[in-house]
């Protein structure tokens, strides 16, 4: 956790749910960000995340719940009375106002003393890097630039916590990797209380104290990025995170043993005739001469990114990626085998994705 500043304040959100009419958007949420924490809401499009931020900011109304900033309760307080600065994922700024204009806008309504306000200004885009472009407009500005100005245009108003929504979706790769270790540095040197939307596991392993994962407007995992990582609650949750994702084969338990069709692996802890699905990330398994591993695939492709290679295997419909070292080569249309420790895989209940308290044995 970072140094808190003096003023950090904790956020809680109880029970809070959302409904457009017969539609749930977001159900019973609850979540309680500690003060100076950095918690990124994660999910794919649709599931309820960014409604559930808008919900905080105020932007959209609560249906049911509640939410409290430093113990006082903001569920029905206007958006302008919330001590919340939010930065959108189209920046929002004003295309007829320079950048200092922009950063110090939220100031100007307040009515700040002009000498008070310039220092401020000068101090916020100091901490983002634009203090030497405060007489330039937006459209003269790059998209990390404008993205900065934003986030300036939020620090400068000191607020009690910082809402993103995927402020850095607009970016490209090389910029969003920069502005990953900016926005990490600036939220630990402000200490302020901050919740971020994204559907990129990247970014919320990368910024996160903890994640909490969303699917179909439902919390399906709260954790630090290595929780969520090494022991998933459920199946979606496994599948999500992780680049390249965790590697899935369907089978079935039968005495003992998980049947796989063309191969039966050792197993204990399920029930006889239960719809298994085994998991196993790419970096935890190797490429093994054919019949020497767990069980045998066609290599599909093969490719050098660099630090390592990905091999990609095919075993019937299934496609399944192995992290490989960079000087590794494996011909296309090989036979080979998969291999990987009994302690590294997961096992889950196909039929409602659940983590099965269960293990491969070695044997």
């Amino acid at each position: 956790m970072s140094e808190l500043a003096s003023d950090a304040k904790r956020l809680t959100i109880s029970g809070m749910n959302k409904y457009y009419g017969a539609f749930h958007a977001v159900k019973d949420l609850n979540i309680e960000v500690e003060p100076g924490e950095f918690l990124v809401l994660l999910g794919p499009s649709g599931c309820g995340k960014s409604t559930a931020l808008r919900m905080i900011a105020g932007l959209e109304e609560i249906s049911s719940g509640s939410l409290t900033l430093g113990g006082r309760d903001l569920t029905d307080v206007l958006p302008k009375y919330r001590d919340i600065a939010m930065v959108f994922q189209s920046y929002a700024l004003y295309p007829h106002k320079t950048v200092a204009e922009n950063i110090g806008f939220p100031l100007k309504v307040a009515k700040v003393e002009k000498d008070l306000m310039e220092r401020a200004v000068y101090e916020a885009a100091s901490q983002v890097h634009m203090e030497g472009l405060l007489d330039r407009f937006p459209r003269q500005l790059s998209g990390g630039q404008r993205q900065r100005v934003a986030l300036a245009r939020a620090i400068i108003r000191r607020p009690a916590c910082f809402l993103m929504d995927e402020p850095l979706s607009n970016l490209d790769a090389k910029l969003r990797g920069a502005m990953r270790a900016e926005l990490k540095h600036m939220q630990k040197s402000l200490g302020v209380t901050t919740i971020y939307v994204t559907h990129d596991q990247i970014e919320a392993m990368t910024l996160a104290h903890r994640v909490a994962i969303m699917k179909d407007g439902i919390l399906q995992q709260l954790g630090t990025p290595a929780q969520v990582y090494s022991d998933p609650a459920n199946l979606f949750v496994a599948g999500f995170m992780g680049s390249p994702p965790m590697n899935f084969i369907e089978g079935v338990a039968g005495r003992g043993t998980l049947d796989l069709g063309d191969a039966q692996l050792p197993l204990s802890g399920v029930a006889e005739g239960t719809k298994v699905t085994l998991g196993f990330r790419p970096e935890d398994s190797q490429v093994m001469d054919a019949g020497s591993g767990r069980f045998d695939a066609d290599v599909f492709t093969s490719e050098m990114t660099g630090d390592l290679t990905l091999v990609t295997l095919r075993r019937g419909e299934t496609h399944m990626t192995i992290k490989m070292p960079k000087d590794y080569e494996a011909p296309s249309d090989d036979r080979a085998a998969i291999g990987f420790e009994a302690a590294q895989a997961y096992l889950f209940d196909t039929d409602t994705g659940a983590r099965l308290d269960a293990s491969l044995t070695e044997g």
